[in-house]
């Protein structure tokens, strides 16, 4: 299914004119990544604030939908997001990165995961990674497909 066919998919069961969205695939590993969206194990995720300034891009906001993607650009489900903190990398919480569901879901774990996948993304915007650089966490949860019982 597409982006666009489950939009409207969700329009219609829920009887809604909302008409923005985004669509996109989480980085490294997306089929794993939108499973645990799924099974209700990932209820968060960061990126680098630095990259949404440098796009132009506005930094996402609670009630913001967006249609996750697996690695063959079909549509997996719709999230909304329930709240959207910006906070130096090095004051993420264990609890956040328990939020984010992957691996062992530690603190430890989280860093040293994120540490990578930051230190690429802004070195490849000519960015450089560092303790205190800003991370958009943004918590979520997921209206479309509804949940069964």
């Amino acid at each position: 299914m597409t982006a666009q066919q489950m939009w409207e998919a969700y329009q219609r069961a829920m009887d809604t004119q909302e008409t923005e969205y985004e669509a996109w695939a989480f980085g490294d590993a997306p089929d794993v990544l939108a499973a645990l969206v799924l099974s209700g194990e990932k209820r968060a995720t960061s990126s680098a604030r630095d990259l949404y300034e440098l796009e132009g891009e506005e930094i996402p906001c609670p009630g913001n939908k967006s249609i996750i993607l697996n690695s063959r650009e079909e549509a997996v489900c719709i999230i909304e997001n329930t709240a959207v903190t910006v906070l130096p990398y090095d004051e993420v919480t264990k609890e956040m990165a328990a939020m984010e569901g992957e691996d062992d879901k530690s603190l430890s774990m989280w860093r040293q995961v994120h540490e990578r996948f930051f230190r690429e993304e802004m070195e490849a915007a000519g960015l450089c990674f560092h303790e205190k650089m800003p991370v958009v966490f943004e918590e979520f949860r997921v209206v479309w497909p509804a949940k069964k019982g």
